[in-house]
């Protein structure tokens, strides 16, 4: 119950299945391992950023999502309506930092296993016809990316009703969910400073433009066949 008044369930089991359990009848939910070692998307994306980003960063968002959540099933017992009022702020922050960090770790994969190799298939089809080629979409991806006030992410998206591709942008932490419930998740890039600062200081169009060395097409492209069949 508690989640479902952030995102909906199926959101949540495509991002962060099986990264949860139940603790006292509360659904909570832990911190994924990567799929590959912190190092192995240099020279793109150094290994003290990775490590910093998921095991400070995602983990602070964990902790303190099921901290509100353990906060929200209390408020909901106690029938304190202004009490669960008042947590919807850090259930969407935290919950949405949890959901798009669990994606984001998927769209990512090293060189040396195929990141950065183009899609093919029926996703290769939809962009080029949707956005004129692979070049355009990046094109576009990287400029809303770089003109982003503040913190937030990029995606590019599947729009279910129209059966389009599009490209949105979220600010903060908040979820694609956030923008419409048809909207399905194939890439999502973190633009907030800590996802690159690092490496890249305050030149987010660098970091935009060597993100693409390690994308996982094949992950974005699973996800698209999967929902649009």
């Amino acid at each position: 119950m508690a989640v479902r008044l952030v995102f909906s369930r199926k959101t949540l089991a495509q991002a962060l299945t099986p990264a949860l359990r139940h603790c006292r009848g509360v659904t909570t939910f832990t911190l994924p391992d990567l799929p590959y070692d912190y190092g192995a998307l240099e020279p793109a994306i150094s290994g003290e950023i990775m490590r910093l980003h998921h095991q400070k960063h995602h983990q602070t968002y964990v902790t303190n999502y099921n901290k509100a959540l353990e906060q929200l099933e209390s408020a909901l017992s106690k029938g304190d309506a202004p009490g669960v009022l008042q947590l919807q702020s850090a259930l969407k922050f935290n919950g949405g930092g949890h959901v798009n960090h669990s994606i984001f770790w998927q769209n990512l994969k090293p060189v040396s296993e195929g990141g950065g190799e183009p899609p093919h298939g029926s996703l290769g089809w939809a962009i080029d016809k949707d956005f004129g080629s692979m070049e355009a979409l990046v094109k576009k991806i990287n400029s809303e990316g770089a003109g982003l006030q503040g913190s937030g992410w990029v995606w590019l998206a599947l729009d279910k009703e129209q059966k389009i591709l599009k490209v949105e942008t979220t600010p903060n932490q908040d979820p694609l969910v956030t923008k419409g419930a048809n909207l399905v998740p194939l890439l999502g890039i973190d633009v907030w400073e800590h996802a690159y600062y690092l490496q890249y200081k305050n030149v987010r169009p660098d970091y935009l433009t060597n993100i693409w060395k390690v994308i996982n097409w094949k992950y974005a492209s699973e996800v698209f066949d999967k929902e649009s069949a």
